[in-house]
C-alpha cells in the first residue's frame, strides 16, 4: 500500500541524526577507577541525552565528551563517548539537522552505506583507551563492532500527529531505516514500518536492524535513544560470547577427535572439563550481568520499546545461539567428566587387581617348593 498524501502537512524538518559506535574492548571495566582517571573531564560535564528517570542503570556509564568529528563533507559533529562495566565503549556522534524529507533520504543513505563512521570512531577509542587501560579488567586484542543510526525529527512546521507523518511521509521513512536512495517495494516498506510504536499521538518510533526513525520532542525521545543503545550494546555482547563458545567447542572436539575418547587420554579430560566448565561459568556470569544492566522502573512502555527494539536489531536470534551453546557446552562438560570417572574407577579397579596379584605371589614365594 502505497503513503497517502495529507494537505495541509508542511514538509520542513528539524532534528539530529545520532550515529552510535560501539566496541567491546574488554571482558569488564571498572567505573570507579575510570572516574578516577577521568576525573578533570567529567566534573561539571553536561550531555543532552541523559537516562531517564524510569529507566535505570544499575551502573551507570561513565561518560566523557570528545572532540568534533569533521567529515571530508565539512560536517562537523558532537562527540561523547561512554564507557559502560561490561566492556563495551560507545561512541555517539550527533549532527543538528534541517531539511525537507528528501535531503534526510539522501543523507541517510551517504551515511549508513557510504561514510565509515567505525574507522573514526576506532581512532579517537584507541587513543582514549591508552589513558583508562588501568581500569580495564582482560582488555580484548581485537574489539567486536556495532553501529546504528538513529533520524531524530523533533519538529515539522504544522505539529503533524504520528499517524498523519506514516500516512504522508511512509515511503520516506521506510528508506531513511533502510538507508537506501531508491523506492522500496510494497512488502519492503511494509516489514519496515511493522517495527513501529507510539505512545503519545504526536509520536513515532520506527525501528529497523540498522537504524531507527524517531519523530518526537527531544524529552520524548531520549527514552528511545538510551534504549536502542543498550540494545545495540547486548547484542555486541552476545555476537562476543557466541564467537568465544564456538572457539571453545570447536577446541573441545578436536581434543575429543584426536584420541580424548581413549582409555589413557581420559586423563587429560579432567584439565579440558576444568577449562570448559570455568568458561562456561564466566559466561553465564557475563550474560547475566548484561542482560540486567538496565531496570524499567513502573513502566510498561519502555519495555515494550525495549523489546521492540531487541527484536528488530536481533538480540534474541544471537541470546538463542548462546543459549544453545551454553546447553551443548554443559553437556560436552558432563560427557567428559563421566569419561573421566570412567576411566580412574577402571584404573583402581586395575590397581586393586595388581595389588592382589603380588600379594598372591609374594604369598605363595613364600611357602616350601616355590
Amino acid at each position: 500500500m502505497q503513503a497517502v498524501p495529507v494537505r495541509g502537512i508542511e514538509t520542513t524538518l528539524q532534528g539530529s541524526i545520532l550515529v552510535l559506535i560501539q566496541f567491546d574492548v574488554a571482558e569488564e571495566i571498572r567505573l570507579d577507577e575510570l572516574r578516577k582517571i577521568f576525573s578533570a573531564r567529567t566534573a561539571g560535564a553536561s550531555f543532552k541525552h541523559p537516562a531517564p528517570g524510569y529507566v535505570q542503570y544499575q551502573r551507570p556509564p561513565v561518560m566523557e565528551p570528545i572532540e568534533k568529528l569533521v567529515l571530508d563533507s565539512g560536517e562537523r559533529l558532537d562527540g561523547q563517548i561512554k564507557y559502560y562495566d561490561y566492556g563495551v565503549l560507545s561512541v555517539v556522534f550527533e549532527l543538528p539537522f534541517k531539511g525537507e524529507w528528501e535531503d534526510l533520504v539522501r543523507l541517510s543513505g551517504r551515511w549508513v552505506w557510504d561514510t565509515d563512521f567505525t574507522a573514526l570512531a576506532s581512532k579517537i577509542v584507541k587513543k582514549r583507551l591508552e589513558r583508562a587501560r588501568p581500569a580495564l579488567i582482560k582488555p580484548y586484542d581485537n574489539w567486536l563492532h556495532e553501529d546504528y543510526f538513529i533520524f531524530h525529527v523533533r519538529e515539522m512546521a504544522s505539529k503533524p500527529s504520528g499517524n498523519e507523518v506514516l500516512k504522508s511521509h511512509g515511503d520516506q521513512i521506510a528508506q531513511i531505516v533502510r538507508g537506501e536512495t531508491l523506492p522500496l517495494s510494497d512488502g519492503e516498506r511494509q516489514e519496515i514500518l511493522q517495527g513501529r510504536i507510539s505512545y503519545y499521538p504526536n509520536d513515532l518510533a520506527v525501528i529497523g536492524w540498522n537504524a531507527a526513525f524517531l519523530y518526537d520532542s527531544i524529552a520524548g525521545a531520549e527514552t528511545a535513544i538510551q534504549l536502542l543503545e543498550y540494545a545495540n550494546s547486548q547484542l555486541l555482547e552476545f555476537r562476543h560470547y557466541d564467537e568465544l563458545l564456538t572457539r571453545e567447542l570447536e577446541g573441545v572436539y578436536d581434543f575429543l577427535e584426536n584420541g580424548g575418547t581413549s582409555l589413557w587420554s581420559r586423563w587429560r579430560t579432567a584439565n579440558a572439563a576444568t577449562k570448559l566448565h570455568t568458561v562456561l561459568l564466566d559466561v553465564d556470569e557475563l550474560t547475566e550481568h548484561a542482560d540486567n544492566a538496565i531496570k524499567f522502573l513502573s513502566d510498561m512502555f519502555s519495555a515494550r520499546l525495549y523489546k521492540l527494539a531487541a527484536s528488530r536489531i536481533g538480540v534474541p536470534d544471537y541470546k538463542d545461539l548462546v543459549q544453545q551453546k551454553l546447553k551443548t557446552a554443559e553437556e560436552l562438560y558432563h560427557f567428559m567428566v563421566d569419561q573421566f570417572n570412567q576411566s580412574r574407577a577402571f584404573v583402581l579397579e586395575l590397581m586393586v587387581v595388581v595389588i592382589l596379584v603380588i600379594e598372591l605371589v609374594m604369598l605363595f614365594r613364600g611357602k616350601p617348593g616355590f
